[in-house]
């Protein structure tokens, strides 16, 4: 009995690892003959699984910025921006002209002078559009005068009727004699409730109207 299980463990020793190698040996042989580098290899061809042509991707033009078609805005001060405006007639649509605070030569329209009474928070902290108590509301605004509008501003301020002609307060195109500089630049008593030091001698200054070009 000795004598077999010795003899079953010989066997298992050295049999098993000739079983794998003539197991491997005949998959080999099976997949690739008798070459070393599988040439007769009788292997089925390769299926190419069919992939459409992809369309290449493109992306749209990149657009070029034109930097002399960008609007530039000139640096300047209410006092400065005001004095050109009333000084050149005070016009509605047509650009007058002015210098901003790098001596540039610039040109502006109402549209720009009509932020600095319809803005608030411009003209120091915390304050109220000047066009928030002059307003076209004739009952409830203040001294009777519109700042909202360029009509209301040439209507002047203390009118009698919404349809009345008040003080002028641009001063029939001379700044230094008009109402608003004064009120605004030299007494100072507006804008109404500005704390002492808190708005600069010439005002807020803002970006407004654009370059003039030189040819």
């Amino acid at each position: 009995m000795k004598r077999d299980f010795t003899s079953c463990m010989l066997y298992a020793l050295f049999g098993l690892p000739i079983f794998l190698l003539l197991f491997i040996g005949i998959i080999y042989v099976a997949n690739c003959g008798l070459s070393a580098d599988c040439s007769q290899a009788s292997l089925p061809g390769i299926i190419h699984t069919p992939i459409p042509t992809l369309i290449p991707a493109t992306l749209p033009a990149g657009e070029t910025t034109n930097l002399s078609a960008t609007r530039l805005k000139c640096t300047v001060t209410a006092r400065t921006l005001l004095s050109a405006w009333v000084s050149s007639g005070y016009p509605e649509s047509d650009p007058f002209q002015f210098t901003d605070i790098k001596s540039n030569t610039c040109q502006a329209t109402f549209a720009d002078v009509k932020q600095l009474f319809s803005e608030a928070n411009l003209w120091y902290r915390g304050a109220l559009a000047c066009s928030q108590c002059h307003n076209s509301n004739f009952g409830s605004a203040s001294a009777n005068m519109d700042l909202s509008s360029y009509e209301g501003i040439l209507a002047g301020g203390k009118r009698s009727s919404p349809d009345a002609r008040g003080e002028d307060i641009l001063g029939g195109g001379n700044w230094e004699g008009s109402k608003l500089n004064d009120m605004l630049f030299i007494t100072q008593k507006m804008p109404f409730g500005r704390p002492p030091g808190a708005v600069a001698l010439d005002g807020p200054t803002i970006q407004a109207g654009e370059p003039v070009l030189v040819p």
